[in-house]
């Protein structure tokens, strides 16, 4: 399948390069236009973290499960490569948070996050206490199973299972969704693209755990602080021009259908 997608590219434009790999530097280095990214959403997430501020428009071809992100098949994406390359408005942004870990005044881990960090509870898997502050501002303790912080497009991710807000891709917002929040007033809610978010953890399990994308984790000790804010480049997500605007959501998550009957 590589080697038919790679013959079809390079006689439509110049290859400059293949790689088994989800570090995009080396596409940088050849000075490529565009990625194509053969895998599931979670390779997209990768590969657009491994790019950091030099972002590229990434095309998706779906190997995956679900291909939420990756919506091209390859008969797809043969049909639409003209388009695609003709019209820049298939390139969607999407806002990626940059998130740290401090111990004291040490920081001990850093990643970038395109869908979610999430602060969750482990082994023994007792209530977990987390402080929030947003732009300095003590706004709530929680205590539950943890806390999802997400961008738009990690709204229909960890998120809309735990019962957040769906987003559209390219809004500019952050939400925050309690785990088993042990109280009824902790509702998710919707913060400015802007907002700079600390999470200090007052009590932690020793499993207790900071997950980016599903993908990467740092381990949580009491007193630590988890701090998201917005990164300065965003995610370029080549869109199918075949598929509308709420394709994804509609038919591959069913949101707002109705039960059938037998």
């Amino acid at each position: 399948m590589i080697d038919e997608v790679c013959a079809f590219v390079a006689s439509k434009c110049q290859l400059v390069g293949r790689e088994l790999s989800l570090d995009g530097q080396a596409a940088l280095s050849a000075g490529a236009d565009m990625i194509v990214v053969l895998g599931g959403d979670g390779t997209l997430l990768a590969v657009s973290r491994s790019l950091g501020d030099r972002q590229l428009p990434l095309v998706g071809l779906n190997f995956g499960k679900l291909g939420f992100l990756a919506e091209f098949t390859v008969e797809q994406f043969k049909s639409t490569f003209d388009a695609v390359l003709a019209d820049g408005r298939t390139i969607s942004e999407r806002m990626i948070l940059d998130v740290s870990v401090s111990r004291g005044k040490e920081p001990v881990f850093h990643s970038l996050a395109v869908n979610d960090c999430v602060i969750q509870a482990g082994a023994p898997f007792r209530v977990i206490e987390l402080a929030v502050r947003i732009g300095g501002m003590h706004l709530t303790s929680i205590e539950g199973d943890g806390l999802i912080i997400c961008t738009p497009v990690g709204s229909t991710a960890h998120n809309l299972s735990a019962g957040g807000p769906i987003m559209q891709g390219g809004v500019m917002a952050i939400a925050l969704t309690p785990l088993c929040a042990h109280s009824l007033t902790h509702r998710p809610m919707v913060v400015e693209h802007e907002a700079k978010i600390e999470i200090i953890v007052e009590h932690a399990n020793p499993g207790t755990m900071a997950i980016v994308d599903g993908q990467l984790g740092c381990a949580l000790r009491d007193g630590d602080c988890i701090t998201t804010v917005r990164y300065g480049a965003n995610m370029l997500l080549v869109r199918n021009p075949a598929s509308p605007k709420w394709h994804g959501l509609v038919t591959k998550l069913h949101w707002g259908q109705p039960p059938t009957y037998d």
